[in-house]
């Protein structure tokens, strides 16, 4: 399992990122934990965590964060309660997170549609650099490209063909306006030089959910939610949007080798805290939460859900963060996106 890369960016109409990040590196716990005693962090938590996924359930953001959870909760011997606030690309999760007390007891787990959010939603109550105290990026994975059993392509070239050659019947389905789903797909939409109608739903499940029924005829989707689906045969995969194909579907070719050179996509996952939350529990939750998800029950799972475990230091996804946020921002100017 690959652990660490440095993010690598590439160049195209709509920049194509796919992520891999620095080596992890554990930040230095402050203060005297449970061992030492003292702290805050000696008795923490003492109480049930309430861990709050902007997105409704079924989607990747869901799915990382109920394994996440559940680990933690048998590290702690406290409930962690997974509280999912779907809406506005998870611009109201989240500013349930940074009005939430900052003791260690409200955490946030989203996707890279926090860094996308911050520029469709100017007006949005909550900032994601202001308001939130960066943990650790938690995992990534590439995207599928998957259709409808019915469409009557075998490739990526082929259903690019089919969209041109029959325009406005094609649609796809995203998260939400906003989400890291719906710009995955407008870029695959613009480096594939046709147009396609977007039908957002509450979550990328919902939205696999309604390519499965035929509502919508193709989507690149989270591994987490297409790759049981693809699987089953209920969902026809056609590449996967990494820069390599993946050992969990090697017969998959990347968009690059199906046709769709420059077309690289990749989501990431990450835990968030409220601005001002104490050194020590802060340190606690990070290093609880970087031992847990490094654990083989954990790697194996999300393995099987085509997820790379990270760990980064917080400073480093903090620096990260505002990478992404200038990235995604310029992609969205380019795009003439704007969800206000």
């Amino acid at each position: 399992m690959r652990h660490c890369s440095r993010p690598a960016v590439h160049g195209a109409a709509l920049v194509m990122v796919a992520l891999g990040i620095g080596t992890p590196a554990g930040a230095p716990v402050q203060g005297k934990d449970a061992a030492g005693g003292g702290s805050p962090a000696t008795a923490y938590p003492v109480k049930p965590v309430r861990m709050v996924v902007p997105l409704a359930p079924g989607g990747g953001s869901d799915i990382v964060g109920r394994i996440v959870a559940q680990a933690l909760a048998e590290r702690w011997g406290q409930a962690v309660v997974v509280d999912n606030r779907p809406g506005a690309g998870g611009t109201i999760g989240n500013a349930i997170v940074a009005t939430a007390a900052a003791d260690g007891y409200t955490l946030l787990v989203s996707s890279s549609t926090m860094a996308i959010s911050r520029s469709l939603y100017r007006n949005a109550p909550s900032d994601i650099i202001r308001d939130f105290q960066p943990m650790t990026l938690l995992a990534s994975q590439p995207s599928i490209v998957a259709i409808h059993p019915a469409v009557p392509a075998r490739s990526v070239k082929e259903l690019i063909a089919l969209m041109k050659a029959q325009p406005g019947r094609f649609s796809f389905g995203s998260a939400g306006i906003g989400t890291a789903s719906h710009l995955a797909n407008e870029q695959f939409v613009a480096a594939a030089g046709t147009r396609a109608l977007h039908v957002p739903y509450k979550s990328a499940g919902l939205a696999a959910t309604a390519l499965i029924s035929g509502e919508i005829q193709f989507m690149v989707t989270n591994m987490a939610t297409a790759l049981p689906l693809v699987r089953s045969d209920r969902l026809k995969g056609l590449a996967v949007t990494g820069a390599r194909r993946l050992p969990s579907v090697p017969d998959l070719p990347t968009a690059a080798e199906a046709g769709l050179s420059g077309y690289e996509y990749a989501t990431w996952y990450a835990m968030l805290a409220p601005a001002g939350t104490p050194a020590p529990i802060a340190a606690r939750v990070y290093r609880d939460t970087v031992d847990v998800i490094r654990q083989l029950q954990v790697t194996s799972r999300f393995a099987a859900q085509g997820l790379d475990v990270h760990g980064t230091s917080s400073e480093e996804f903090a620096a990260y963060l505002k990478a992404e946020v200038a990235k995604w921002s310029r992609v969205i100017q380019v795009a003439g996106l704007n969800a206000n």
